[in-house]
């Protein structure tokens, strides 16, 4: 069977490529190992957000009395958090076939292997190989969690957030290795259902790629929710041979020892770029990535690649953004690069972080002269009304020509107000248009206003 285009992968990256190119015209297959929407769909983005949604619930139960209500035994169910999680996970999972469906895009099950001459070997569960020929082949195979070499994974007491997703217990305690978003919205998890959680983080800060006011806030908000935090500190090696996971710790002030019955390991990602017939065809790689041109060309014609196996910020919306910029280049579309200083990041823990653009720091290296504004949640109405005044709004302009060079959130529900700085920034807005932007009262969004009133001196509600 010869097809226009065969897609490696149906992740975010693979299956939203597949639909915008239907759209377009084209013939489309994916290949999938696994399941429909891969690893953010099954085992990523959504489900966590669901143990995330029960995380929330529960602290709320938790503090009824805050609100004037009462209510009595309450209690978890982990078995069912994890339950409700997996069930959601399976809609959309279901939710992306239907979506195949509709725009006629053949799925093809097994283990792609790209050839020369545009072909591509699929290995079905069988072990039965059959050949696929295509004009264009993207690769879209997405990445799995990092392995150090001092902390196998065994899947059972030193585990990545596969694993972490659906423990068949709960752990009385926790290591948790690394602080990026993964390694933080399980410990925030897992302290709420009242494992207790540790923290160690290489680098001086929790949520290291954040703002320092983010991350300095950020951990002293965790902290208060009962999480222990090491930073400046590693994990040399794991010992697994008792009941539990004993591991050492580096530290500035010597090695210390800390007990556990899990080490969730959340120390980045690697690229599935094995196995796959890169070497076969010539495609070059370097450091664990695909290396591409503006329109996610490899250096062999015909061969593209898109999201977490090239460079640039793994995460869903940049494969979804980089697959539908291939496919209508490839469509001969007028189409702009991505402009990847404009990607927004999200943290779901709770606090919530959102984060796009430069921070402070790295806007005063770039040599920028800075308009700096801070609004916190704690002079918000909305917040106060709803009990959750951690956090602020932070905005970045430059002095001289009121560019708007980035916007960083901490605090309750932040994760859905950060697109109105992305956009902003698209259209290239200026502080004073933000300002002059009337935004409705009372809502969390306002900070965003303030906040940039407060760079320009003209602050209200400060």
């Amino acid at each position: 069977m010869k097809y226009d285009i065969i897609i490696i992968g149906s992740g975010p990256g693979g299956y939203v490529t597949g639909i915008r190119a239907s759209q377009l015209g084209f013939k489309v297959a994916i290949v999938e190992k696994e399941h429909l929407g891969g690893i953010c769909l099954n085992w990523g983005c959504i489900p966590t957000k669901a143990l995330l949604k029960s995380a929330q619930v529960y602290d709320y139960l938790k503090h009824v009395d805050e609100y004037g209500l009462k209510a009595e035994a309450i209690d978890k169910d982990f078995d069912a958090v994890i339950k409700r999680s997996r069930g959601v996970a399976d809609g959309m999972s279901k939710g992306v076939a239907f979506l195949m469906k509709k725009n006629k895009i053949d799925i093809i099950d097994g283990f792609g292997k790209i050839k020369t001459g545009k072909k591509v070997d699929v290995t079905a569960a069988d072990g039965t190989v059959t050949e696929y020929k295509a004009d264009n082949i993207i690769i879209a195979t997405g990445a799995r969690s990092r392995e150090l070499p001092n902390l196998p994974q065994d899947g059972k007491k030193v585990i990545g957030y596969r694993q972490a997703m659906s423990l068949p217990t709960q752990p009385k305690s926790m290591i948790v290795v690394g602080s990026g978003a993964i390694g933080v919205e399980f410990a925030h998890f897992y302290n709420s259902m009242g494992t207790e959680v540790t923290i160690v983080e290489y680098m001086p800060n929790v949520v290291p790629v954040e703002d320092i006011d983010v991350s300095k806030q950020f951990e002293k908000s965790i902290k208060k929710a009962g999480i222990k935090v090491m930073t400046n500190s590693s994990v040399e090696s794991v010992d697994t041979s008792g009941e539990g996971v004993v591991a050492t710790v580096k530290t500035k002030k010597g090695e210390k020892t800390l007990e556990a019955d899990i080490l969730l390991s959340a120390v980045g990602i690697k690229s599935n770029i094995e196995n796959i017939g890169l070497e076969d065809v010539g495609i070059i790689v370097d450091r664990d990535k695909i290396l591409v041109n503006d329109f996610y060309q490899t250096n062999i014609p015909g061969y593209y690649a898109i999201g977490d196996v090239v460079p640039g910020q793994a995460l869903a919306h940049v494969a979804s953004a980089e697959g539908i910029t291939c496919v209508e280049k490839l469509a001969g579309l007028h189409t702009e690069a991505i402009d990847y200083g404009n990607v927004p990041g999200c943290t779901y823990a709770t606090p919530e972080i959102a984060s796009v653009g430069l921070t402070e720091a790295k806007a005063k290296e770039a040599g920028y002269d800075l308009k700096v504004g801070k609004f916190p949640f704690s002079a918000s109405g909305k917040a106060s009304a709803a009990g959750t005044k951690d956090g602020f709004v932070k905005v970045i302009f430059d002095a001289k020509y009121g560019e708007w060079l980035g916007c960083h959130m901490i605090g309750a529900g932040v994760t859905d107000m950060i697109a109105e700085a992305v956009l902003g920034r698209k259209l290239e807005t200026t502080g004073h248009e933000v300002l002059k932007t009337i935004h409705p009262h009372p809502t969390m969004s306002e900070a965003v206003m303030e906040a940039v009133a407060d760079a320009y001196d003209e602050v209200i509600h400060l």
